[in-house]
């Protein structure tokens, strides 16, 4: 039977086993159990517990762990596992090409911690839609947007559940460049899945990233409107450059937390924001809001907020560069 090789252990995380059970532990042991929110108007309410009951979906990096792995936490410390019977886990697609989403072939994929099994029954009901592709091997082991989430899925089911014969199943996701449409077909397709009290849904998303090498250097000034910088001017210091990435982040966090997949969209299209996950989000936001119109969701259920915001440097000059990290549950 097919299983999935940990290709980035040893390069992008620890390939040893204790090391990186230690790594993780200590990571998630040091959020704390109450925290304020980050949004714009989430960080007026109250504070949230973590893990926040009935929390069954997040958006967490996935860049090497030396760089996300401590945002990431954020993010899985929020999880209710609970009830949890299956996993599914959305990243997009950065090495193939996809304009809609594709399914593994596995039956298991590996980490340094152990294997995880997959979810055969709930992957062959997904192909009998027609609607996703299959990913062949070589493309599910090159992507790492799906596998820098294994470990601490891993991490956090041994921690609910104790023996690994016990843990849920995973249905990994891979999305590609899909369009406001596909999201929506996609999201229609996926809703009953998000209903479902046992389903637990992760997106895998890093969001800005700046730099010429990354042919995006969007700035918003204090005054004045926003503009790309130049590889060869001056720096710009009111704000400085990574004042202006944050307010960029800040904006397209908001228009997560109010929940419109339009709105969501609008503001990626305004600001260029590099969001390399940006789709899959698109999609799990395309499908609260089909239980939304179907009177199951409601009263803030659904609505992502955000914990964790970091940066994996702080750009000063033009020549700099950096890539953020943003961690989010949504309670059901």
């Amino acid at each position: 039977m097919p299983s999935r090789e940990a290709t980035h252990a040893g390069s992008w995380y620890s390939s040893n086993r204790a090391t990186l059970s230690s790594q993780l532990d200590n990571w998630l042991d040091q959020v704390p159990a109450s925290t304020k929110c980050i949004g714009s108007e989430s960080a007026t309410q109250p504070p949230v517990e973590l893990p926040s009951s009935g929390a069954r979906a997040i958006i967490a990096p996935h860049a090497g762990y030396s760089y996300s792995g401590p945002a990431a936490a954020w993010a899985y410390k929020a999880l209710d596992l609970s009830n949890a019977k299956r996993i599914f886990l959305l990243g997009p697609s950065h090495h193939f090409y996809l304009s809609g989403c594709a399914l593994s072939k596995c039956d298991t994929y590996e980490t340094p911690l152990g294997n995880l099994k997959l979810d055969k029954d709930t992957i062959a009901e997904l192909h009998a839609t027609k609607a996703f592709d299959k990913m062949s091997q070589s493309i599910d082991e090159d992507e790492h947007s799906l596998e820098m989430h294994l470990p601490y899925i891993y991490k956090m089911l041994e921690r609910t559940f104790g023996n690994e014969a016990s843990f849920p199943a995973l249905i990994p996701i891979l999305v590609g460049a899909t369009s406001a449409a596909t999201e929506q077909r996609f999201g229609r397709l996926l809703a009953p899945y998000l209903a479902d009290p046992s389903s637990i849904f992760i997106i895998s998303s890093d969001f800005c990233h700046w730099g010429t090498r990354f042919r995006y250097t969007y700035y918003m000034p204090s005054s004045g409107p926003p503009r790309s910088l130049r590889s060869n001017e001056r720096a710009p210091t009111s704000p400085p450059i990574h004042e202006s990435i944050a307010r960029v982040d800040q904006l397209c966090m908001d228009a997560v937390e109010r929940g419109g997949h339009a709105g969501f969209l609008e503001v990626l299209e305004r600001t260029g924001n590099t969001v390399c996950g940006r789709h899959p989000i698109g999609v799990v936001m395309a499908a609260v809001e089909v239980l939304e119109s179907e009177g199951k969701a409601g009263d803030g259920k659904g609505r992502f907020r955000f914990v964790r915001y970091e940066r994996s440097s702080d750009v000063l000059g033009v020549g700099d560069s950096s890539v953020s990290y943003c961690s989010a549950f949504a309670v059901f």
